[in-house]
């Protein structure tokens, strides 16, 4: 594989991103451009110094997440096992130096005038070797693929990161959905307030019966009881933020965003989207690189039945004494042309061909669950944002019914039940406002990660 280039462009979150911003091979595969910064291991998180932004949490989350910090460790290490490969090209140079004590049984040597045991003699020999592979095909193509490997991890991480990027998100929007449930229900509580003061004045001028204040009073202790469980949610809900961005638990957050409807600059349309999807998922262009690497692997197999050149070249300094040593060298051109290996080598093309055929079935089947998931996200965002409507419509009758109930009530025309109906109504209304917006940010981040763009928002 040849070296990358790298196309010059920078990407926004607010409008289309290019699909020319990738990664150019010169062996036609593309990977998409990854501008996160890679976090060290050793870095440890540090805590926000200011309000945090959704898009802040869904950043951190993805450079701070440990199963973001764990993937990029392991295309360290696959970057050192493709160092490993590459080492069969390069020059294997090495030094020995020996000291030997011996005597020679002369015998041996079948020379008649020579015979019987030496004398004890001492030998020092300095040496230094080197080899060099001239020419394998099958180690070129174990490096490829090699480098398609590395590749793969890169973008593992990279969708490993956009995943806790999105985890971290929904962790955000939950904290602001628990801080708005607090919210409605501490004005409900006012109003459950208002009412049950209301309702004690009409039972002592004579005007209302005393149940009417006993309803007033459940109904304000049973908002009381929502408010403790709200505010013990968005506690909750904290803690769970704190612990996606991998945060000390003592950390204090400050939430600068709210729920509302936000523009996407994202495309909207089921078949656009597949198709973009298909340009810009980090998993789907690791499983490209995979499906590559299984594709060279097969060809450094069959390569094997190539000859390979070598060069080996030695040079020796030895004597009896350190200050005579006399130096010798020898070379070899080695030319190794492989016959029979007991068809092993067949045997591991079959195998490897097989590898490759598993490989291109998951990547084909990535493929069609990327454009179902980009399909998917896109119809639940435009339903989320009319549920959003309709909730918003819904909250505006209720508190509408609820004036009405306060007004009847306050002129005696109608007692403590109708505005405690309009109340329950109100706060079922707030509730489905809330989860609907919860619901359009949800969508909204399953959105960006279903099209592959979390890691370009800034």
């Amino acid at each position: 594989m040849s070296a990358v280039t790298r196309t010059d462009c920078r990407l926004t979150a607010w409008c289309y991103f290019p699909a020319s911003c990738r990664w150019l091979t010169g062996d036609g595969l593309s990977v998409r451009i990854w501008s996160g910064k890679v976090p060290l291991a050793a870095q440890a998180p540090v805590a926000p110094t200011r309000p945090l932004t959704l898009l802040d949490a869904i950043t951190l989350g993805r450079q701070h997440g440990v199963d973001a910090a764990i993937a990029h460790l392991n295309v360290r290490a696959a970057e050192a096992r493709t160092g490993q490969r590459r080492a069969e090209l390069l020059p294997d140079i090495s030094a020995r130096g020996a000291l030997t004590r011996q005597t020679l049984n002369l015998d041996e040597f079948g020379i008649p005038v020579a015979t019987g045991i030496t004398d004890p003699f001492t030998i020092y020999s300095l040496q230094l070797r080197a080899s060099q592979t001239l020419f394998d095909a099958s180690a070129i193509a174990r490096l490829r693929a090699g480098r398609d490997t590395a590749v793969a991890a890169g973008l593992d991480a990279q969708a490993v990161g956009e995943i806790s990027g999105a985890t971290a998100g929904l962790a955000y929007l939950r904290v602001l959905s628990a801080d708005e449930s607090v919210q409605a229900r501490t004005a409900d509580s006012t109003i459950a307030a208002e009412l049950l003061a209301q309702a004690r004045q009409l039972v002592q001028a004579g005007v209302s019966p005393a149940i009417d204040a006993t309803r007033s009073e459940v109904s304000f202790a049973s908002v009381r009881t929502q408010l403790e469980i709200a505010r013990n949610s968005a506690d909750r809900a904290r803690l769970d933020l704190i612990r996606a961005l991998d945060l000390p638990s003592a950390t204090r957050l400050e939430l600068a965003d709210t729920l509302g409807v936000a523009p996407l600059g994202i495309p909207r349309q089921p078949d656009e989207a597949a198709r973009f999807a298909r340009e810009h998922r980090a998993e789907l262009a690791a499983e490209r690189a995979r499906t590559e690497a299984a594709r060279r692997n097969l060809s450094a197999i069959r390569w094997e039945y190539l000859p390979s050149l070598g060069f080996t070249g030695a040079y020796t300094e030895s004597g009896r004494q350190t200050g005579t040593l006399g130096g010798s060298y020898n070379l070899q051109l080695l030319l190794s042309v492989p016959i029979l290996d007991g068809f092993r080598r067949q045997n591991r093309s079959k195998e490897q061909q097989a590898r490759l055929e598993i490989q291109e079935i998951r990547e084909r089947d990535l493929a069609n669950r990327v454009e179902t998931e980009a399909r998917q996200s896109v119809l639940d965002l435009a339903s989320a944002q009319q549920q959003v409507a309709i909730a918003r419509e819904r909250v505006r009758l209720a508190d509408r019914e609820l004036s009405e109930a306060q007004e009847r009530f306050r002129a005696g025309v109608a007692g403590s039940v109708e505005t405690t109906n309009a109340q329950g109504s109100v706060i079922a209304a707030q509730d489905a406002l809330i989860q609907a917006r919860v619901n359009y940010g949800t969508a909204r981040v399953s959105a960006y990660r279903a099209l592959g763009v979390i890691d370009q928002l800034h």
